[in-house]
C-alpha cells in the first residue's frame, strides 16, 4: 500500500530514508522539462533546499505565469477538481499548498515504478 503523507517535509524525508530522494528529484526535473519549464535543482540539495526552491518557482509560476503552471499541473497529471479547489478556496500559502500536491504526485509516480519494477 502506498504511504499517505500529510504535508511536504514528511514526504521528503520517507523518501530520502527509503533511498528515492534522487529519483524525487529526477522526476520533478523531469516533468518541470515536459511542460517546458526549468527546474534548477541540484541533485544532490538537501530536502530543505528541495521544499524551498520547489516551492518558489511554483509561486513564480502561480503569479507570473499562470497558463505555464496549468500545463503543469497537467503533465505532473494532479487531477483538475483538486487543482481548481485550492484556487477557490485557499487564500494563504498556495504554493504550498501545491507544492505538496505537486510533490505527493510525483512520489506516487515513484513508488509505482520502484514497486512494479
Amino acid at each position: 500500500m502506498i504511504p499517505v503523507f500529510k504535508e511536504s517535509e514528511e514526504l521528503i524525508k520517507f523518501a530520502n530514508t527509503h533511498h528515492l530522494y534522487k529519483d524525487l528529484i529526477l522526476q520533478l526535473k523531469k516533468d518541470f522539462g515536459l511542460a517546458n519549464l526549468t527546474l534548477d535543482l541540484p541533485e544532490d540539495s538537501n530536502p530543505n533546499e528541495l521544499k524551498y526552491l520547489l516551492q518558489k518557482n511554483i509561486q513564480f509560476l502561480i503569479e507570473e505565469k499562470f497558463s505555464d503552471f496549468v500545463n503543469l499541473l497537467y503533465i505532473v497529471d494532479l487531477p483538475e477538481n483538486t487543482a481548481r479547489q485550492i484556487l477557490e478556496t485557499e487564500k494563504q500559502n498556495i504554493s504550498d499548498h501545491y507544492t505538496f500536491l505537486i510533490l505527493k504526485r510525483v512520489w506516487q509516480k515513484i513508488w509505482f515504478r520502484q514497486k512494479y519494477q
